[in-house]
């Protein structure tokens, strides 16, 4: 019997240890430990963050995140980076000049440096410039589209390291343009084209930093110092991001398993890292989006601008702030302006005053559209009143504000159905513009919660959200270039004037503004932010400048005994 029982457990264990069972997760809450496992490594610095999931392309509405906004810090390269305050500032690391050299054409010439190059050899050239106008001047769901449907031409000569850019009219946002090049001559013919670029990692890089390993289920991201960057080597060796949640973040920073964090905590969590006490600072970093609710003028309903009107009186914005933040770095910035982020410089609050929600407005326009409310829903000729609502999957503090918005909606008598789509489906098919005469999509969006691009030309930002097409050859524009639909001609004049330097973008903000509010066509909430916590032992670390974040520093950062 005994033999018989050993020969059981015995084949049980043979069995078990030729399983193909995948090595167990990272834990993310931090193990208490005593002492450190290995020697401190001085080259080396851990980062905690709250996800490394991608994609990780820097010009996609989709891919926005802290994550891709770091990468692309340390791994792209770019003609102009934010300076301390903000404005654009040529990357000499790269560039050699970049000027204005030609009133008409409008001609802007770039000069690269010869030995900047991609870490498999490649030189950074002329063509990586054409690829990025190529792709953002048609694909939809795109940043600074309106700057890159300007260039009627690239041309180059040195060999590709002098770029010459025609413009078809002036663009004194022209600064705004090439930051984060890709590498032309890996991407131009991946499979899937533009919607496979930098989908799941790095391909090749042109900054201090390379990729040396990226784990999305284990949460880590590796990067080790780029042996072929023709700068000033960095002093780190690596740096390592790595995924965790609240308290395994905050402990880990506590033992000193992680040097630094970016991460965007609920009340809960602020509390527990600001608790961390004197081997640390904490500081909030503003991040270039604004998390915002969407009323598309697209539909037979949402067309109708009192019933826009009537869904926006139904809003209350500081609930659903609450809901999206959960009281964490985001909260203190509250978004009261259609074009400008809070922690943009010239930003003023345009937000007509008034009492929100306003019951008694929302009723009063559904009734003068035509609505009645007999059974306790809003509805025309036995129709009822029923709105899509999309957000992005996987982003948990929209998701949130899409089920507040929902709740908020039938509080009113208003009917909802909440769609959660992959958010590249979201914005480069769902939302994408449509001429006029293309068939109606199979799933009319009305509202949308998402984040907003903020950064950027401010003119550039301003066309991107709300600008229609270029005009036609008979001079008509009807057509929106927009995630929102949105197309007014009364709003393009000023659009156009700014875009163009025909007039200052202040003054376009004076018409703009109200008008936007008065059309009920965007809700902004908050500026997305992170919290910054560094201990001690590092040094030059910074919130950055402006959009740029903490990483455009971190060719500056130094990890010290102690």
């Amino acid at each position: 019997m005994k033999a018989r029982l050993g020969c059981a457990l015995l084949a049980v264990a043979v069995l078990t240890g030729c399983t193909n069972a995948p090595p167990p997760p990272l834990v993310t809450t931090e193990v208490a430990r005593t002492e450190s496992t290995r020697p401190m490594d001085l080259g080396e610095a851990v980062v905690g963050v709250d996800s490394v999931l991608g994609g990780y392309n820097p010009h996609k509405l989709a891919d926005q995140s802290t994550i891709t906004t770091a990468l692309a810090e340390v791994l792209l390269p770019s003609v102009f980076r934010p300076a301390p305050d903000g404005t654009p500032a040529l990357d000499r690391t790269l560039m050699v000049s970049a000027e204005v050299t030609n009133a008409e054409p409008y001609t802007v010439t770039y000069r690269i440096r010869p030995e900047a190059s991609w870490s498999d050899g490649a030189p950074i050239a002329a063509e990586d410039f054409v690829y990025l106008w190529e792709q953002l001047r048609q694909e939809p769901g795109v940043l600074d589209g309106p700057g890159y449907r300007l260039i009627s031409k690239i041309s180059a000569r040195e060999a590709g390291r002098v770029v010459e850019v025609n413009f078809s009219k002036p663009y004194p946002g022209w600064r705004s343009l090439f930051a984060d090049l890709l590498p032309a001559h890996l991407l131009k013919d991946i499979p899937g084209g533009w919607a496979s670029v930098l989908k799941e990692t790095f391909p090749v890089t042109g900054g201090p930093f390379s990729v040396k390993g990226l784990d999305r289920d284990r949460g880590e991201v590796v990067l080790e110092r780029n042996d072929r960057y023709w700068a000033a080597p960095v002093p780190l060796d690596r740096i390592i991001l790595r995924r965790g949640d609240a308290d395994g973040i905050a402990g880990a920073l506590r033992s000193g398993h992680n040097q630094l964090a970016l991460t965007a905590p609920d009340s809960t969590g602020l509390t527990a890292l600001t608790a961390l006490g004197q081997t640390t600072t904490t500081k909030t970093v503003p991040r270039p989006t604004v998390a915002t609710v969407l009323l598309r003028p697209v539909g037979t309903a949402m067309t109708d601008p009192r019933i826009r009107s009537a869904v926006a009186a139904l809003v209350d914005r500081d609930s659903l702030v609450k809901a999206g933040t959960g009281g964490g770095p985001g909260a203190t910035l509250p978004a009261n302006a259609q074009v400008l982020a809070p922690s943009a410089p010239g930003y003023a609050p345009s937000a007509p005053s008034g009492v929100t929600p306003n019951l008694p407005l929302a009723e009063n326009l559904l009734t003068q559209a035509g609505y009645t409310r007999p059974n306790g829903s809003w509805q025309l000729a036995d129709v009822p009143l029923n709105l899509v609502i999309a957000a992005p999957a996987g982003r948990t503090a929209y998701l949130e504000m899409a089920r507040e918005l929902q709740r908020q909606l039938s509080a009113g008598g208003v009917q909802s159905r909440l769609l959660t789509p992959a958010a590249d489906e979201l914005f480069t098919s769902l939302l994408a513009p449509r001429p006029p005469d293309a068939a109606a999509p199979a799933e009319q969006i009305d509202l949308v919660v998402a984040p907003e691009p903020a950064a950027g030309d401010p003119a550039t930002v301003l066309a991107s959200r709300f600008g229609c097409a270029q005009e036609t050859t008979d001079g008509a524009v009807t057509t929106a270039a927009n995630p929102l639909g949105f197309c007014d001609q009364s709003v393009q004049q000023s659009i156009d004037a700014a875009l163009t330097g025909q007039s200052a973008f202040a003054d376009a903000l004076t018409s703009v503004e109200p008008a936007l509010w008065g059309k009920a066509v965007a809700i902004p909430l908050y500026q997305e932010a992170d919290t910054l916590v560094v201990r001690r032992e590092m040094s030059g670390v910074s919130v950055g400048p402006p959009w740029a974040g903490p990483f455009a520093g971190a060719t500056q950062w130094r990890r010290m005994a102690g």
